[in-house]
C-alpha cells in the first residue's frame, strides 16, 4: 500500500534537467495552459508550459508570467512557443524569446519548425530548451541543433502527430537507439504505468496532454469535460491529412464535415477548411461547453480521463501507479 504522505522522487535525466520529483511534464495546451494550471503542475513534483500562443500580445503574456512565477512557490514552470506560422508570426516569435530572457523564464517548449535560429540567446542566458516533434527523424535534427531535451509525440496524442503517424511504443524504442540527448515520450500517456513502460525503454519522462486537461484548474467548461469523461479511446479522429497538416481532434459535426470535404472534394485547400477549423471556432467549447463544433484537439488517452478533481490529484493517482507497476516489474526480475 502507497503511503500517499510520502511523496515519490524519480531521478532521471528529465527530472535533474527540469528540477522536478516525478517524471512528467504537462506539455502547453493551446487556449487552455495558463498560470492556474501550469503553477498547480510544478507544485505537483512535475513542470507545465504557459502556451505563449493564447495570449493577445506580450504584455498580457508578461503579466501571466509573472502570476505564474508567484502561484509557483518556487517550483519550475515554462514557456511553450509553437513556431507554426498561423499561430505566432513573423516577429512576434523574435519578441516572444524576447521576453522569456528578459522575465528569467527557465524553461522553454518549442514546437512547428526547426528552433535553431532561436537557440543563441537562449543558451545565452542558461534557458533550458525542449524541443517537441511527431517523429524520431525530428528529434535527431533537434539534438544536432543543440536543443537541451526533446519530446517525441506518436500518432495516439491529440493534435499533431505529424505526417509518418508513428505509435509512441515504436517512437520510444527507435529513439533509445537514435537519440543521446534526454528525450521524453507523449501520444496516448494517461497513467503511471505507462511512465514506467517509458522509462523502461529508455526515455527520461513523458509529455501528458489529454489526461491533465479535465484538471479542476483548466479553466475549461465543466461541460466540455464531461464530454471527455465519456468518451471512449474511439471517440478521436484525425483529419486534414490532405493539406499536410494532420490533427487528431474529439469526433463531432466538425470532423465529419472536414472529413467529407477532404473525401469528396479534389485539391483542398487549407482556406476550404479553415471555416470549419478555426481555432476561435474551438475555444467556443472550451467557454460554453458545447462540444458539437470546433477542432478540439484529443488524444487516445482520453479513455483514462474519469473525474474532475485537482492537479494534484491525477498526478497522485500517476504516483500510485507507477508503484504498482514498478512492483510488478521488480517481482518478474526476482523470478
Amino acid at each position: 500500500m502507497l503511503d500517499n504522505s510520502v511523496p515519490l522522487a524519480y531521478k532521471t535525466t528529465a527530472t535533474e534537467l527540469f528540477g522536478i520529483r516525478l517524471p512528467v511534464v504537462a506539455g502547453g495546451l493551446q487556449w487552455l495552459a495558463n498560470a492556474d494550471y501550469v503553477s498547480a503542475a510544478g507544485r505537483a513534483g512535475i513542470i507545465g508550459f504557459i502556451t505563449a500562443a493564447s495570449f493577445p500580445d506580450i504584455a498580457s503574456l508578461r503579466d501571466e508570467i509573472r502570476k505564474c512565477r508567484d502561484l509557483c512557490d518556487g517550483a519550475p514552470f515554462g514557456v511553450n512557443v509553437s513556431m507554426l506560422p498561423k499561430l505566432v508570426q513573423g516577429e512576434r516569435t523574435n519578441e516572444i524569446f524576447a521576453l522569456i530572457v528578459e522575465e528569467g523564464v527557465r524553461f522553454v517548449e518549442t514546437s512547428g519548425r526547426n528552433p535553431e535560429p532561436y537557440l543563441p540567446p537562449l543558451k545565452e542566458a542558461g534557458i533550458v530548451i525542449l524541443h517537441k516533434v511527431p517523429a524520431v527523424r525530428y528529434a535527431a535534427k533537434a539534438q544536432s541543433v543543440g536543443v537541451d531535451a526533446v519530446s517525441i509525440v506518436g500518432a495516439e496524442c491529440g493534435g499533431h502527430p505529424g505526417l509518418d503517424v508513428i505509435g509512441s511504443f515504436v517512437q520510444s524504442a527507435m529513439a533509445d537507439e537514435q537519440i543521446q540527448i534526454p528525450y521524453l515520450i507523449g501520444g496516448g500517456v494517461g497513467t503511471g504505468s505507462q511512465v514506467i513502460a517509458a522509462l523502461a525503454m529508455g526515455a527520461a519522462g513523458v509529455v501528458v496532454g489529454t489526461r491533465f486537461t479535465i484538471a479542476k484548474e483548466i479553466w475549461a467548461h465543466d461541460g466540455y469535460k464531461n464530454r471527455l469523461i465519456e468518451a471512449n479511446e474511439r471517440d478521436t479522429t484525425m483529419i486534414m491529412q490532405s493539406v499536410r497538416n494532420t490533427v487528431r481532434a474529439l469526433r463531432n459535426e466538425t470532423t465529419e464535415i472536414v472529413a467529407r470535404i477532404e473525401a469528396e472534394q479534389e485539391e483542398v485547400t487549407i482556406q476550404d477548411l479553415i471555416p470549419y477549423v478555426s481555432g476561435k471556432i474551438g475555444r467556443q467549447a472550451y467557454e460554453t461547453g458545447d462540444c458539437a463544433r470546433g477542432l478540439l484537439s484529443v488524444g487516445q488517452s482520453v479513455v483514462f480521463a474519469d473525474a474532475i478533481e485537482p492537479l494534484a490529484d491525477i498526478v497522485r493517482r500517476f504516483e500510485q501507479e507507477m508503484v504498482r507497476a514498478s512492483q510488478r516489474l521488480n517481482a518478474i526480475s526476482a523470478s
